[in-house]
């Protein structure tokens, strides 16, 4: 019976410990939403209705979520992101199912330097749209290339199925292994945040390390979705995740088992 127990105990604190290492190493998923696919690696397609000064941040947004090779990357990154031409009708980049449409303007006073939003069936993304707004980055405190390479990153890093790896925007950055910060930590300064970090690459491993099947039809006009402007806050349903007290994840529904995500990036 000693015996027993003690080889049960060996086996219990090696699979914690697996557990802790894993956790510790990635643990910033967002429940359970990724896009379907028969298998890894998949493409996801970026839809380019950017102005000139911005599109150079969305090609290297895709490089970087792309990567394989390379020190303190994982080989194993399923995700193959593109760039194609856009097909978003305006400013409210509306995307067709199956792509993340991209877009920049001067959305106004809004508050917001970026959102990502994203719609959902069930657990499944089945597409997405990213805007950054002019009306702040035209402002000397964030027309910057680490402020546009940073928020472009992150709202891209959340069409996969990526939360934030830490939300506190004046404690020290978390660095990987290579001294990288990470797209997905908030930071005042994000000078050593502009791209995704082993610890991004890792989560993406554990959120697609399964299979489906063929990606969800998502309803073409959900009647809670028909005509909504997406730009104004107002139209973000619920606030499901706070920052300092501010809203940082929005839920509305949209139909049956339908949602619409955004997640913001506020100007401070």
């Amino acid at each position: 019976m000693a015996r027993g127990f003690k080889v049960f105990s060996i086996v219990v604190t090696v699979l914690c410990s697996l557990l802790v290492a894993q956790s510790a190493s990635a643990n910033h998923a967002w429940g359970c939403y990724h896009w379907s696919r028969p298998s890894n690696p998949f493409t996801v397609t970026f839809g380019n209705n950017l102005a000139p000064n911005w599109a150079p941040y969305l090609t290297t947004a895709a490089s970087d979520w792309s990567k394989t090779s390379g020190a303190c990357n994982n080989a194993q990154n399923p995700i193959r992101a593109t760039v194609v031409a856009g097909s978003a009708k305006s400013r409210n980049c509306r995307p067709g199912t199956g792509v993340v449409e991209v877009c920049n303007g001067a959305y106004g006073n809004t508050g917001w330097l970026g959102i990502a939003q994203i719609w959902v069936s069930g657990c499944h993304i089945t597409k997405g749209s990213v805007k950054v707004n002019d009306t702040y980055f035209d402002t000397p405190t964030y027309n910057t290339p680490a402020w546009h390479s940073f928020v472009m990153d992150q709202e891209t890093g959340h069409t996969f199925g990526l939360t934030h790896q830490d939300e506190d925007f004046n404690n020290a950055d978390l660095l990987d292994a290579c001294g990288r910060g990470s797209c997905m930590d908030y930071s005042a300064d994000p000078s050593n945040n502009t791209t995704p970090n082993q610890h991004d690459y890792d989560e993406l491993v554990i959120i697609y390390s399964h299979s489906d099947g063929a990606a969800p039809q998502f309803a073409t006009n959900p009647a809670g979705d028909a005509g909504v402007d997406l730009d104004d806050p107002s139209a973000w349903g619920q606030a499901i995740r706070f920052v300092n007290g501010r809203g940082v994840l929005y839920e509305r529904m949209v139909g049956p088992d339908q949602k619409v995500f955004t997640w913001v990036t506020w100007a401070e």
